[in-house]
């Protein structure tokens, strides 16, 4: 029998024992449901005894991993669902709809967060030698892929952290670093590549996305936009729904409504208030777009957040 033969079930124990540590740590440092802030910089941990609601949401570039449950993440049209053994990457600012499918009190959904910076991914770009992707077409912002056991052990390793404090600020730059360089090695090198490589279409979308972000309660000009990221309007719609399922305007449609659902719930606006502070000049169209995309008209929509909450 040859080497190749015991690599396999090697890798798969070892991946299986790092999984049940990180299940264990989560566990003790998450004792209630909820998200759970660390001493890690852009660490972010959370647990939930049960199934959730669809969340909409917004996701910032980030590195997800499930370790225990799963997960269902709705972009645009298109749904991802992932658990253990998988890690989620998100590039950049993406307006998502989220949902926990597969949690208990006696088996917790266990998840954690890392943030990701484009600048330290750049960073190590040009400092080490990272192979170029093997495409040059615009990926998706927001993917999936199975999690080797090189990047699980550095992120278990991250996460040991909690339990030595002292060592964070020595270690926790040291390890995150190697997390990137792990995912630069992986299946998603090319939309980490794409965000933090100037000039590339990637680039400039991830510059739109982020305008965007700054200038949704203006009425969208698309030129102008393209303007902006220095590119042709039908190079932007393309390479725009390409990275984020979705139009520009159906980007922005999702920013401005999520906003003024905030603005309802948190700041106690009333619906009207709300939809001209994003930007809606017509209340009927903020009602009909809004629930469109929640499912309820704004009062009742928000009476059952409150509710629920």
């Amino acid at each position: 029998m040859n080497a190749r033969a015991f690599v396999a079930p090697q890798e798969s124990d070892t991946g299986s024992r790092q999984q049940r540590e990180l299940v264990q740590l989560i566990e003790r440092f998450t004792r209630h449901d909820g998200l759970q802030e660390t001493a890690v910089p852009g660490l972010i941990l959370y647990r939930t005894s049960k199934p959730s609601e669809p969340i909409h949401c917004l996701y910032e570039p980030a590195l997800g991993l499930t370790v225990q449950g799963r997960k269902k993440v709705l972009l645009g049209e298109e749904t991802f669902v992932y658990g253990p053994s998988q890690y989620l990457v998100v590039s950049v600012d993406l307006p998502v709809i989220g949902q926990v499918i597969e949690a208990s009190p006696e088996v917790p959904y266990l998840s954690l967060r890392l943030t990701l910076d484009p600048k330290e991914i750049s960073t190590l770009l040009m400092e080490l030698p990272v192979p170029p992707p093997t495409t040059q077409s615009c990926a998706r912002c927001l993917a999936i892929s199975g999690l080797g056991v090189s990047l699980q052990d550095a992120v278990l390793r991250l996460v040991r952290l909690l339990d030595t404090p002292e060592d964070i600020p020595a270690l926790a730059p040291l390890v995150r670093r190697e997390i990137l360089y792990r995912l630069l090695r992986g299946e998603q090198c090319a939309q980490l590549r794409q965000i933090a490589s100037s000039g590339t279409q990637g680039h400039r979308i991830s510059r739109a996305v982020n305008w965007l972000r700054q200038n949704f309660h203006q009425p969208l000009q698309v030129e102008r936009l393209a303007n902006e990221v220095n590119m042709s309007t039908s190079a932007l719609h393309h390479h725009f729904k390409a990275m984020t399922a979705m139009s520009p305007l159906q980007f922005q449609k999702q920013l401005r409504l999520q906003e003024a659902r905030r603005l309802m719930l948190v700041e106690s606006l009333d619906a009207a208030s709300a939809g001209g502070r994003v930007g809606y000049e017509s209340p009927s169209q903020f009602s009909r777009e809004y629930s469109r995309l929640f499912g309820a008209p704004p009062l009742r929509d928000i009476a059952r957040l409150r509710q629920s909450a």
